[in-house]
């Protein structure tokens, strides 16, 4: 898996000068078990192959504390996407799109619950339909992450 550009990191810094960015691996995030109440994966495991999601999913509960949240968003389908070109340039860029029942399910396997969901339909510009799920991990669960062994 690809790491962020730098410039996109060097631009979250000039912008947000008071908050910590690093770059990482979302299989292999260097935090300790437990050190976030919350996480984000915008779009992220779009650009995940699938076979390394589970792994992604059960270190997000690895880092996650007891109660802690996380929000994944993802192109709602099941054929992936391969560009070429974009922005008038030559790329090579795979998307991966989920259906939300199996994204809830691979979450599950990682012990995250699924406490809400929003699938919502394709804007003008977008090829496909767009989910939003907040997961949680268990107020109680101080074990590793179930799923995948990272």
């Amino acid at each position: 898996m690809s790491t962020c550009p730098p410039e996109m990191v060097a631009l979250a810094r000039r912008t947000y000068p008071g908050l910590r960015f690093v770059e990482g691996q979302m299989a292999e995030l260097d935090l300790a078990d437990g050190a976030l109440a919350g996480l984000v994966a915008w779009y992220s495991v779009i650009h995940t192959p699938p076979e390394l999601v589970p792994t992604v999913l059960a270190e997000f509960h690895r880092v996650l504390a007891p109660g802690g949240h996380a929000l994944l968003t993802f192109q709602v389908g099941d054929e992936p996407l391969h560009l070429s070109e974009a922005f008038d340039r030559e790329i090579a860029l795979d998307f991966h799109r989920w259906q939300r029942d199996r994204m809830t399910a691979l979450l599950a396997d990682a012990g995250l619950d699924v406490q809400a969901t929003l699938v919502r339909e394709a804007e003008p510009t977008e090829r496909t339909p767009q989910a939003y799920l907040l997961a949680r991990k268990a107020a109680d669960d101080q074990g590793e992450g179930a799923g995948a062994t990272i």
